[in-house]
């Protein structure tokens, strides 16, 4: 199981309400993830969008988006981006999921490499039936 980087590298745009006392919430919010591991760009396009690119294996938008609430951010709240948001959640996790990360596990960057030492072909292994291996 090959993990590209297309696959792991998601690009997202983050939308802000526009009713809150800042009214630049994207610059605010860039400056914030500009030092969270796994977060590799994070651009203000317009005062309310704001553009992320990060690592799935280390960080979800969901867990990006939750930061920012706690901040005290406030997220657009349309239907559509609702829906958007929700959608990307899904595939993120299922994705996540696939690779053998599981719901609240953060960086699990080892345990898939880990994961794939064990089925590859390489020699290292005890030949040895498991009761005779404890006996030794």
């Amino acid at each position: 199981m090959d993990i590209t980087d297309a696959d792991r590298i998601k690009q997202r745009q983050i939308a802000f309400d526009p009713l809150h006392p800042d009214s630049d919430q994207a610059a605010t919010a860039a400056k914030f993830l500009t030092d969270v591991d796994g977060v590799l760009h994070a651009r203000p396009t317009t005062p309310l969008l704001l553009e992320v690119r990060y690592d799935l294996l280390k960080v979800t938008q969901e867990e990006i988006e939750d930061a920012l609430r706690e901040l005290g951010m406030h997220l657009d709240g349309a239907l559509l981006v609702r829906l958007r948001r929700a959608m990307h959640y899904y595939m993120e996790e299922t994705q996540r999921a696939n690779w053998g990360c599981r719901r609240g596990e953060h960086n699990c960057t080892k345990k898939i490499f880990a994961k794939r030492y064990e089925v590859l072909e390489h020699g290292c292994r005890d030949q040895r039936p498991e009761h005779w291996r404890r006996y030794l």
